[in-house]
């Protein structure tokens, strides 16, 4: 095993470990939470390895990057999530390697989207990401909680989408637990109309435990696993 291959096995077993721990002190099963490994910036090489340490979901934020990340990667079966800001103009783009898109705040993406889906002849795995920003704040990305609604309703009648459920970010500077839970509400406002929603996408290397204990089922963890971010070239 190469030093990186130790220094990423390491890595990615204290992150799996604090999973558990966080799954323990909620009553839950480790089973119930979804790993995400968030590569941008990092080679496909560390990909590789993520894959033989038996990770099978990462994710991208950028298109560009993505593209030719997982084409370099295409051997190993991996379940490739963007998470990224998304142009209508690449919605379409962006499923022909992904088999989920985390970050749908608009529904001018969702016709592109859903045509890209059936020219790759598959249904393509959506969560809304709803803003938790505050009403006096400048909003970062994601739906307004008031829109919330609309939007899962609009991305459930595209034939070529599948509504998974929601994903957020919580604010710079506010408590993560106390987002989270306005994430969990809000979440079981769309599980009454979508049943099926049951994804909850919340939390990163910083408070995954935060939303584990409101019931995140998938946490995106990026530097705890692969470490600081190189250089943009």
């Amino acid at each position: 095993m190469t030093g990186r291959s130790e220094e990423i096995g390491e890595r990615l077993g204290s992150v799996r470990e604090r999973i558990a721990a966080a799954c323990r002190a909620a009553g839950r099963e480790p089973d119930e939470v979804s790993l995400v490994v968030v590569t941008k910036f990092f080679p496909a090489s560390d990909v590789r390895i993520l894959a033989d340490l038996g990770v099978t979901d990462v994710a991208e934020n950028r298109h560009q990057e993505a593209v030719e990340k997982s084409a370099v990667c295409a051997d190993l079966g991996l379940r490739w999530h963007f998470v990224g800001g998304l142009q209508s103009n690449k919605a379409a783009a962006v499923t022909g390697y992904a088999s989920v898109v985390q970050s749908v705040d608009r529904a001018k993406l969702l016709r592109p989207l859903a045509r890209g889906a059936a020219e790759q002849e598959r249904v393509l795995d959506v969560l809304v990401q709803v803003s938790l920003d505050g009403p006096d704040s400048r909003h970062r990305s994601g739906v307004a909680p008031d829109g919330l609604a609309a939007l899962a309703d609009a991305v459930a009648a595209q034939d070529d989408l599948a509504l998974r459920g929601v994903m957020a970010v919580a604010p710079l500077g506010d408590d993560a637990g106390d987002a989270f839970d306005r994430l969990a509400e809000l979440h079981r406002s769309v599980l009454a109309d979508h049943p099926d929603a049951t994804w909850r996408s919340a939390g990163m290397s910083g408070d995954l435990e935060a939303a584990v204990a409101s019931g995140a089922t998938h946490v995106r963890v990026g530097s705890a696993v692969l470490g600081s971010r190189p250089p943009v070239q």
